[in-house]
């Protein structure tokens, strides 16, 4: 596994022995950001189940201004942070180790806007519907907002989230890549 673009590219990552985490290929994660970029501009990134914390180290390396990485795994933490001291610019990233829904109900309460939201939940356990809702409910998207979900590829996402819209989906073997985009005419 390695950083694909920006000021990191090539950088290997370590990946989390075991079954407990599905590290996105490079291949995958090569698509995911030309669907969404590929560059940015000092966006700020939620990474809601960091795994390894590749999918948040891309975005940074392709210009987002800060990356939160969200793991409740002990194991995949030590990984993520060994992943960022790669970068050697541990300053743009923030790591918590907690539940993917309490740390959006931290980020509600402390007023965290995102506009790239990462979201790679265990398969068996995504609930990525019911969380989107609450991040829009909260305020927590930007006008700018788009958010990717990797699940399996016979979970079947809706059309529209609140004020998203289903901007694009991609099957690649067993994952299937759905982006939203903020719905525009809401303003």
């Amino acid at each position: 596994m390695r950083v694909v673009a920006g000021e990191y590219r090539g950088r290997r990552l370590k990946a989390l022995d075991g079954e407990n985490t599905r590290p996105t290929t490079d291949k995958v994660k090569e698509s995911i950001f030309n669907m969404i970029g590929p560059y940015f501009d000092e966006e700020s990134v939620l990474d809601l189940y960091s795994g390894s914390g590749g999918l948040a180290i891309e975005a940074v390396s392709r210009g987002a201004r800060h990356a939160f990485c969200i793991e409740k795994n002990f194991a995949a933490l030590k990984v993520i942070k060994e992943n960022i001291a790669v970068t050697k610019e541990p300053e743009k990233f923030t790591i918590k180790k907690m539940d993917a829904d309490k740390a959006l109900e931290a980020f509600s309460e402390e007023g965290k806007t995102f506009d790239i939201v990462l979201l790679d939940p265990p398969y068996a356990q995504q609930k990525i519907e019911k969380q989107l809702e609450m991040m829009e409910k909260n305020h927590m998207l930007t006008d700018r907002s788009v958010i990717v979900c990797e699940t399996d590829k016979m979970v079947n996402l809706p059309e529209e989230i609140g004020f998203l819209y289903k901007a694009k989906e991609t099957v690649y073997g067993i994952t299937q890549i759905t982006i939203y985009r903020r719905d525009e005419s809401d303003d």
